[in-house]
């Protein structure tokens, strides 16, 4: 038919062949005008019929019935398309050859057995193609049959049992699926380059890459459906449906789905690192977060300038250098922060653990290591044979440890040698042949000492000068003209005298001649107030400065609960000067606890009791 549904001249239908084959001059055509469903009826009609497609382009075949996707009727041009030479007769007697089919499950096979002759002594012709795809029509297998593997059997005449036709199972489409977009989420694990050129092959060259703002980090690419399959008797078999991706579920914290015009894409609203959680989420935060561990083979050495959270461990030798770290395995490296916290939940062995400025906190095991926390606090579950210093220390257990801190508090102490302003202990006694060694650390009182001397002698000097000062006023005093001046004075001031004129001026004459005397007295008796006040205020400053004494002095305390064994408390003079007595290298510490008993003074020395001291300087 053509695009104006007129019939076509050359196309005349040859006598019974089902509407959709076509008889032409070349061969039998199939009517692309039709829909493929329309066709294999056709087709059916024909072979239930009993004929057959001779000279059978099965590949052509094939691909019309069952792959055409529509009806493909092309304008002002024929929509016929030959798929064999002509239509012949399929006889029982030929059909017979055919009964060696099996069907199973999803494949035919059949036995191509010798071909034995006939009673008249007639051996039949052998079998065909054409007829076979007939047959296996009529028998329900209607796709998918070798003809590769059949044309060659058949034309080695050989005697053998094979599989004639296969269904064809459905292929599985693409997956919805993120694409990485951007290379800002590449991690880049060649070594470090050095200031001075030279490359550290301890250290990553962008472990834990960052991100800007608004950058495109992943573009979700569609699914895409697969190929339908067949079985063999010609049923669709569809694909499975591509699995679909909300990108939403993916982006986490700092991250956004947005729709631009080729696509939609997880775009950046944050600068930060990309973190990925145990469930595939991934976030933007200025925290970094890994599950590998710090090792040679994972990260190298890090010097970071964000918070970090590892939940691997630390391996021995790594240098992590950052702010605010926790890490959830045990470390057997060295942390150093510069602020923030050190927060380590399980254990540290052999490593360090420095905080410039907060808090370290192990809430396992220290064995062997160094803790310092030169502006925080170190809080230690149990420590053995550690070395540890900070503003504040609190452990529940402590073995073989050297301490030093302005605060001390241990529950159970063995073998330790502490050293700090204030000392709570719970129990405290040896262990093995280690013993237990408490320094309180006692203030140097000899600079408020020394102020409190010169301010007493500066009072002292203060009050002889007021002294010597009023006995000069009183010598003045005496003066027969000053005595005589002063008399009269007060009773002309009280009323009790009246001067004639000649008494008058005899008084301004007595009066002109003592005014620069007058005049002395009224510095002199000046100089005694001030001298008077300043002995006052050195006085008070005196007292005041006593008083710090008194306060500084009690800041050092040392108590303990329980003595188990041989332990020596002995104070120890810390040295005047801004520096923080636990503010130094490990080895210096231990050598300070360790050596330190000439230099200092006993306090207690047993092996049972308890202890409650409070320095008390000397008066």
């Amino acid at each position: 038919m053509s695009d104006d549904d007129t019939p076509v001249p050359e196309a005349v239908p040859a006598g019974g062949l089902p509407h959709g084959l076509v008889q032409r001059d070349e061969g039998v055509c199939l009517d692309l005008s039709l829909a493929p469903a329309q066709l294999r009826a056709a087709v059916d009609q024909l072979f239930q019929s009993g004929q057959l497609l001779a000279g059978l382009d099965y590949a052509l075949f094939l691909l019309t019935l069952f792959h055409a996707p529509a009806p493909r009727a092309a304008p002002n041009s024929d929509a016929l398309l030959r798929i064999a030479v002509r239509v012949a007769p399929f006889p029982p007697q030929r059909r017979a050859l055919y009964k060696q089919v099996k069907i199973r499950g999803d494949s035919a096979e059949f036995y191509f057995e010798a071909l034995s002759a006939d009673a008249d002594g007639q051996v039949p012709a052998r079998r065909e193609f054409d007829e076979l795809v007939a047959d296996l029509w009529c028998k329900g297998v209607r796709y998918g049959i070798d003809g590769a593997a059949v044309r060659a059997i058949l034309g080695s005449g050989k005697a053998e049992r094979i599989t004639v036709a296969r269904a064809l199972p459905p292929q599985p489409g693409r997956d919805a699926q993120l694409v990485e977009v951007s290379q800002g989420i590449r991690r880049d694990d060649a070594p470090r380059e050095r200031s001075d050129g030279r490359l550290d092959l301890l250290s990553f060259k962008n472990r834990f890459p960052q991100v800007k703002k608004h950058a495109r980090l992943l573009r979700l690419l569609p699914g895409a459906p697969g190929l339908p399959g067949y079985d063999l008797d010609g049923t669709l078999l569809p694909p499975p449906a591509p699995l679909e991706l909300d990108p939403a579920a993916v982006a986490g914290a700092g991250m956004a789905v947005e729709r631009y015009s080729d696509g939609d894409y997880v775009v950046a609203t944050q600068d930060g690192y990309v973190n990925v959680d145990a469930h595939g989420k991934l976030s933007i935060d200025n925290k970094i977060v890994s599950r590998e561990g710090v090792s040679s083979r994972t990260t190298g050495n890090l010097k970071l300038c964000a918070a970090y959270e590892e939940y691997g461990d630390v391996q021995e030798q790594r240098q992590l250098d950052g702010s605010d770290i926790t890490i959830h395995g045990d470390v057997y490296g060295h942390l150093h922060s510069h602020g923030g916290r050190i927060s380590l939940r399980r254990n540290l062995v052999g490593g360090t653990a420095f905080n410039a400025h907060g808090d370290v906190c192990v809430e396992g095991v220290a064995s062997g290591s160094v803790l310092q926390a030169l502006s925080g606090e170190v809080h230690v579950k149990r420590a053995e044979s550690c070395v540890i210093a900070g503003t504040r220390v609190v452990i529940e257990h402590a073995s073989n440890c050297e301490i030093i801190a302005d605060e001390v508090v241990i529950e159970l102490a063995e073998g330790c040698a502490v050293a700090a302003r204030t000392i709570r202990i719970g129990s405290a006694g040896p262990r093995k042949q280690v013993e237990m060694l408490l320094f309180p650390l006692v203030p140097d009182l000899s600079a408020l000492d020394q102020q409190i001397a010169e301010s007493l002698a500066r009072a002292a000097h203060y009050q002889q000068l007021q002294h010597k000062r009023q006995q000069e006023i009183d010598a003045i005093a005496q003066l027969p003209e000053v005595r005589n001046y002063l008399t009269l004075a007060g009773q002309l001031r009280r009323g009790e005298l009246q001067l004639q004129p000649a008494q008058q001026l005899q008084y301004d004459k007595l009066a002109a001649r003592i005014a620069p005397v007058l005049k002395e007295v009224a510095r002199l008796r000046v100089e005694v107030k001030q001298s008077e006040i300043l002995h006052a205020q050195m006085l008070a400053m005196v007292a005041q400065v006593r008083q710090q004494r008194q306060a500084t002095a009690g800041q050092s305390r040392c108590s303990l609960g329980l003595v188990d064994g041989d332990t020596a408390v002995r104070a120890m003079v810390v040295p005047p000067g801004p520096a923080k007595v636990y503010d130094r290298p490990p080895k210096e510490i231990k050598a300070l606890l360790r050596s330190a008993t000439p230099g200092t003074q006993s306090v207690f020395a047993d092996s049972i009791g308890s202890l409650d001291w409070t320095y008390a300087p000397p008066p």
